[in-house]
């Protein structure tokens, strides 16, 4: 499909062993199979009026695509994580530890996978935004008085966290391979929008880095909050934490907008630059995928067009099938 004829701007998020793209009605997650087959979780999107509605008001829909991605990207990562262990464990250990999770379900029902995506994202971003503050008091909090010196420590502090923390899980196999399918995933949009047929080889020659992730979301937190908290003044640790609590909402805001921004700006030579730091945080974010990994990334994303255009002429329908496990049902 060249780019004149795309409907919407597509994103994805890589998985354990595989990549999930949504489309304009449909999620879909391929993910590679110890035996080499690629298998597919499928789940047509449903919205609220409501979170539509919210998705057209600046800053609000910022918050809104946030926590509804995280919600949705848990389902995904869950199937792929499933996977996984079926690959990876010996059958007769894996029945009996799906005996306890079904044993286990109805907590899991209570609860909801949505609610927990959403949990992990609010429980994350508290963190990231309240021990920056906490560490920055203990170190510097007797060493100057200008609040805004103590704003840029506190955002070094977080950048130096959230930089270390990422460099230390890259490091892992695990997460290793899950960052060389988020470079897959990231080659595959750009080449799609760059009009090119979706193979290997033609991918492989684009970058692993776009203006449009999730990473450079959290980078731009980072500088956002600097200058959003500098317009208030505090008088001691437990307002200063308090405030960043309350303006957490604007920074998060603020900065989908600017991510919006920044990739809208990017063909123009010298405002392209605005979008560098985010894409210098994906050098550790993502990692260059293999062949074998580009081709997980390009079946989902065929998938994902294969069953838009499916439903854009048969609406109605609802439901599809995943190969080998069951699919979670949207």
């Amino acid at each position: 499909m060249s780019q004149a004829s795309k409907p919407v701007s597509y994103g994805g998020q890589a998985v354990i062993e595989g990549v999930m793209f949504g489309g304009k009605r449909v999620n879909v997650t391929a993910v590679r199979r110890k035996t080499g087959e690629i298998t597919y979780l499928e789940v047509p999107r449903k919205e609220q009026s409501w979170v539509s509605k919210f998705r057209r008001i600046p800053l609000l829909r910022g918050i809104v695509s946030i926590i509804d991605s995280s919600a949705k990207g848990t389902k995904h990562l869950n199937y792929s994580a499933d996977a996984y262990a079926d690959d990876e464990v010996d059958p007769e250990e894996r029945a009996e530890q799906k005996k306890k999770e079904e044993s286990r379900w109805s907590l899991s029902m209570m609860i909801g996978v949505a609610a927990v995506g959403i949990l992990s994202f609010l429980f994350g971003k508290i963190v990231l935004t309240l021990v920056p503050v906490m560490v920055e008091d203990f170190l510097f909090g007797n060493l100057f008085h200008n609040q805004i010196l103590h704003n840029l420590a506190e955002g070094a502090i977080k950048l130096i966290l959230l930089l270390g923390y990422l460099w230390g899980i890259s490091q892992t196999p695990l997460i290793k391979r899950l960052f060389q399918y988020h470079g897959a995933e990231h080659k595959v949009i750009t080449a799609y929008e760059a009009g090119e047929e979706l193979t290997p080889a033609n991918v492989q020659k684009y970058s692993r880095l776009h203006y449009r992730c999730g990473s450079s979301f959290i980078m731009l937190t980072v500088i956002i909050g600097v200058l959003v908290y500098s317009l208030f003044t505090y008088d001691n640790l437990w307002e200063r934490m308090g405030q960043r609590l309350l303006l957490l909402p604007i920074v998060l805001g603020l900065s989908f907008e600017f991510l919006k921004l920044t990739n809208a700006l990017r063909e123009i030579p010298v405002l392209r630059y605005l979008g560098y730091p985010g894409l210098w945080l994906q050098l550790l974010t993502t990692k260059e995928p293999t062949d074998d990994q580009v081709e997980v990334s390009i079946a989902s994303f065929k998938r994902m067009l294969e069953l838009d255009a499916e439903l854009e002429n048969a609406p109605v329908k609802e439901t599809f099938n995943s190969s080998v496990l069951d699919p979670v049902k949207g």
